[in-house]
């Protein structure tokens, strides 16, 4: 694709071929054969969190429960529910036989610090550095001694809603903010709740005051590891030797470790930032903006309240003599990654900068394997990106899975190894591309021509993959390994800028999405690679509905993806498609893939022919995207998130409608999913 054809505010202007294009020449093919001390130092204990629900003593994680040994590339169960309608309503919709609960929404304390919520915005910054934060998003559920009903449910908080955040809105003058305490609010509102859970006869409830409960902040000071800790790329006057960066923002995708701890990745986060100088290379790869950023909060520098720089830290433009002395740097520390021990409140997060600095969506382990090394796969979520994956130096040691210092066994395994870049190919192969300093770039060089170090390929980690010539996708978002085949899958959820047509994708605006599916070679380098599931309208011509899908199943936008334990796959979506959208909200939806076998014991694609076994779970309400997957160790509870609602929850009990003609100030909020019969959710 020409760059004409890109969308123009696209940053990734490196004419390489785009998955459409390899996508054409595939599936013209299908059949084949898978072959000194700063201002950190200042606030490094009002970095670990909420300080009065810190605990001396850590909690020991328990062994994680014994997985079932069905056949070893088959799950053994079958989806126990039929297909439900869609929904436009004001309300969760769930199959017949199950409940659905509205547990931790926006605002609920989690310390007598805060406040109860307040229906009319009127609550503190305090109240919110105390309280879960806004705007839901991915999550996961940590068992307390192995419970199914009682442990910590950590969650992240993308972005804002400031109309709903505050009495009012936001008080912006002459294109400036000018309340402290609005602003302040905001950044707390963003980052990631850890929250204790206990569920009391059927009903889930907040531990309000346990010592695990916190907040990580925009605001909280977290670590540096990796090849960018402690390089020049990351000194700021907040951290002169560059060990530490403060606050982690628009975390959205997420994935946990085989050891127990929490990673919750920083997406969208060059909007919070703005160089009204000259951008450096990276910054206009990644898209740093020359005017504004998102909320302005850099406006507010020098305010006669600001305290440690906190606002003018946003406004990265260079204005010292080095980089010590100003935040020209600040920009540089997000991007990442970020690593965080749920069970241990006294710890800081650890930003893993060897997984690479982009617009991460999601990080998914592969199927583990005793002495062989873990591999970590992440999506860079924005339209023409690339999909990468880490390898660690460090083999897997089972042992490690109930380590005594879970974020030193972090360090083992997330600080050096490799970071690839994937490019497909037409035949249905593809390679790894490594980005390291002797990888050969698409013109014959090496990346060491134009990176002076592998610091530097990680600050630019977007610009290396253009320079290998990786393959452009449309939004790779979330990834989920199969774990009775180790097959990996990833929601490409649209690009309506594509305006080039090909037979593999006639859809001149790419508003459904697909999702595809890979299995790696017997190298780091190779994977063989199909089409899963196409998104599309039920009543869309059969170029468009390749997969066959009805008004049972139809979806747009695959967003979410998560594997339970059981082999169930579960689509979340964000849709994207008028065509979807006027007959049903935001769903999810469930396949067990493993069990779509052919004659010859060959994993199937979902087509006319089987699609019935794509089956749509839930709806969400009026508004809302459905997002975040988290399941109990006995199968018995679903979590799911429910982020911007439109109209929505009117009671505890997420299916009931919101009368009409009533309003409700909305509120993101996760939902339990229980079956009345007490049996595993899903079957």
């Amino acid at each position: 694709m020409s760059k004409a054809t890109h969308d123009p505010k696209c940053y990734n202007q490196s004419n390489n071929q785009t998955f459409d294009q390899v996508l054409e020449q595939h599936l013209s093919r299908r059949n084949f054969v898978k072959g000194g001390l700063g201002l950190g130092a200042m606030t490094a204990f009002a970095g670990m969190g909420l300080t009065a629900c810190n605990s001396g003593t850590e909690t020991v994680i328990s062994p994680a429960p014994t997985l079932p040994v069905p056949p070893p590339t088959q799950a053994s169960v079958k989806l126990g529910f039929n297909s439900i309608e869609g929904s436009l309503t004001d309300a969760v919709a769930i199959p017949p036989g199950y409940s659905a609960q509205v547990l931790a929404p926006w605002g609920t304390p989690l310390n007598d610090k805060a406040a109860e919520w307040q229906s009319d915005g009127s609550n503190t910054a305090e109240d919110q550095a105390n309280a879960v934060g806004m705007h839901h998003d991915g999550m996961h559920y940590f068992p307390l001694d192995g419970s199914s009903e009682d442990g910590l449910l950590v969650i992240n908080h993308e972005y804002l809603d400031l109309k709903a955040l505050h009495p009012n809105g936001a008080t912006v003058v002459s294109g400036k903010r000018t309340i402290v305490d609005e602003v302040r609010k905001e950044i707390y509102a963003h980052g990631v709740s850890v929250v204790r859970i206990r569920k009391s006869g059927n009903q889930w409830q907040v531990v309000k005051n346990d010592p695990h409960n916190r907040r990580i902040t925009g605001a909280s000071s977290i670590d540096i590891a990796g090849p960018l800790a402690y390089s020049a790329y990351l000194e700021t006057r907040f951290s002169p030797d560059g060990s530490q960066s403060r606050g982690t923002f628009n975390n959205c995708g997420n994935g946990y470790t085989p050891w127990g701890t929490y990673l919750t990745c920083e997406e969208n986060w060059p909007g919070y930032f703005v160089n009204r100088g000259d951008l450096t290379d990276d910054q206009a790869r990644i898209g740093l903006s020359t005017s504004n950023t998102n909320y302005r909060w850099d406006t507010l520098a020098g305010h006669a309240d600001e305290s440690l720089d906190e606002f003018t830290r946003f406004n990265v433009t260079p204005f010292a003599g080095s980089a010590a002395q100003d935040y020209r740097n600040e920009a540089n520390g997000h991007g990442y990654i970020v690593e965080i021990d749920p069970y241990n409140p006294n710890t800081r997060a650890v930003k893993r900068t060897a997984l690479g600095r982009f617009r991460h969506e999601g990080c998914t382990f592969g199927k583990l394997e005793a002495g062989k090394p873990i591999t970590f796969y992440s999506g860079h979520d924005s339209r023409f990106e690339y999909l990468y994956k880490f390898v660690s130096a460090a083999n897997w040691d089972p042992t490690d899975a109930n380590p005594a210092n879970r974020l030193a066994t972090g360090d083992k395994y997330m600080n050096e190894g490799t970071l690839y870049v994937a490019k497909f190919n037409a035949d249905g192969t593809g390679q790894w591309l490594p980005l390291t300093l002797d990888s050969v770039t698409k013109d014959g060089k090496t990346l060491a021509d134009s990176f002076p170090s592998l610091a530097a390929i990680i600050l630019n980690t977007a610009g290396a993959a253009d320079a290998l010539g990786a393959t452009e996708m449309d939004r790779p978002e979330w990834c989920a390994v199969d774990p009775f085949t180790g097959s990996a899958y990833l929601t490409l959820t649209n690009n309506s800028k594509r305006t080039e047509a090909n037979p593999a994708n006639p859809r001149l605006k790419n508003n459904f999405g697909h999702i595809i599916r890979w299995d790696e070679g017997e190298n780091a380098g190779e994977f063989s690679w199909d089409i899963f599931v196409f998104g599309s309208s039920d009543n869309a011509d059969s170029d468009t509905n390749r997969s066959g899908l009805t008004d049972l199943n139809q979806f747009a936008s695959p967003d979410g993806l998560a594997f339970d334990a059981r082999g169930i796959m579960w689509v979340l979506t964000d849709n994207g498609a008028d065509e979807v959208t006027s007959y049903t909200n935001d769903q999810m939806l469930a396949v067990v893939p493993s069990t779509l076998m052919d004659a010859n014991g060959k994993q199937q694609v979902i087509s006319s022919g089987n699609q019935t076994e794509l089956r749509r779970f839930f709806v969400g309400p009026n508004g809302c995207e459905v997002t975040g997957f988290a399941m109990t160790p006995d199968y018995k509870n679903m979590f799911a998130n429910i982020q911007h609602p439109g109209n929505w929850p009117y009671s505890a009990n997420a299916a009931e409608a919101t009368p009409g003609g009533q309003t409700v100030r909305p509120r993101a909020a996760t939902v339990v999913f229980t079956k009345n019969d007490g049996g595993e959710v899903g079957i």
